[in-house]
């Protein structure tokens, strides 16, 4: 009964002991769980000591001793995301070479790579990185031809990047892909007088297309009907030459010609819009009453 006793109550110890463990743990840090692209900085009576960015579960007492104890009273942990930002500025003013009112909208990547300029060289990096962006968009873009505004969008992308970068890295930032996704007029009269003249100059390509087919079938046809009008030419002369041979040939033969003709005449006479009247009697053959 003693020994059971005993159990009970030292599993009851251990077990009020193991909370008690774990509540000072969490309090003085004792250790931390380090997620996926996260890193903690550490910083001691207003210094930064050192920063983690082994994910996994690590101690501080390991990284930093003793003084670790002291953190949760005398020192802070600043827990920075290292992911990728992504970011779209809308409708950036620029004014083109010609004086049309163009908005630009831009898309670019960002990413912390110096967790202790990010959080002590600028209190907002991200609005700060955008405010250079915009800032970066209109020097770049601004008093450039219309046809390289609508046309070069990845040479001017890069000279925005490089336009940036150096600032960027001085706040901790990494800026990634940049692109500019969108260059339109923002002036509603200019837009509707543009699409009068595309409307009319599709009109006039349509017009000078269809003219140009016209044109290519007439000479067409005027072509054939000119072959055609040779072909007949030569035939009706060729003709005469040709019959006066068949009828010669045929005249030396008299009974195949005297057979050709009657053939002939019967043919002629059928064809006759007259009528025929057959008579009998003494009188036999064909009569014709017109």
């Amino acid at each position: 009964m003693d020994f059971f006793v005993s159990l009970v109550i030292g599993a009851a110890a251990t077990f009020f002991a193991t909370g008690i463990l774990i509540v000072l743990g969490r309090i003085f840090q004792l250790w931390r769980v380090l997620p996926e692209r996260t890193v903690i900085v550490y910083t001691f009576f207003g210094k930064v000591v050192g920063q983690v960015d082994e994910p996994g579960l690590f101690f501080p007492l390991v990284h930093f001793g003793p003084k670790a104890l002291l953190f949760p009273l005398f020192g802070k942990a600043y827990t920075v995301s290292t992911v990728i930002h992504q970011a779209y500025l809308r409708n950036q003013l620029v004014n083109s070479e010609e004086g049309a009112p163009m908005g630009v909208g831009i898309w670019f990547e960002m990413f912390v790579h110096d967790p202790k300029a990010y959080l002590f060289q600028n209190s907002d990096p991200i609005g700060s990185l955008k405010a250079n962006v915009a800032t970066a968009v209109v020097k770049q873009l601004s008093n450039l031809r219309l046809e390289v505004l609508l046309e070069n969008r990845d040479a001017l992308s890069r000279k925005v990047r490089e336009e940036v970068s150096p600032t960027s890295s001085q706040w901790g930032f990494s800026l990634g892909s940049t692109y500019i996704r969108k260059v339109a007029f923002r002036d509603k009269g200019m837009i509707t007088e543009i699409q009068r003249k595309v409307v009319n100059r599709l009109r006039q390509v349509t017009a000078a297309m269809r003219q140009a087919g016209e044109n290519e079938v007439a000479i067409i046809h005027s072509e054939a009907d000119r072959k055609a009008s040779q072909r007949l030419g030569q035939a009706q002369a060729v003709r005469p030459q040709v019959v006066g041979r068949a009828l010669a040939e045929i005249q030396r033969v008299p009974e195949v010609a005297d057979a050709l003709f009657t053939l002939l005449d019967i043919q002629a006479t059928l064809k006759s819009p007259g009528k025929i009247i057959l008579a009998s009697g003494e009188s036999t053959g064909l009569l014709l009453n017109s």
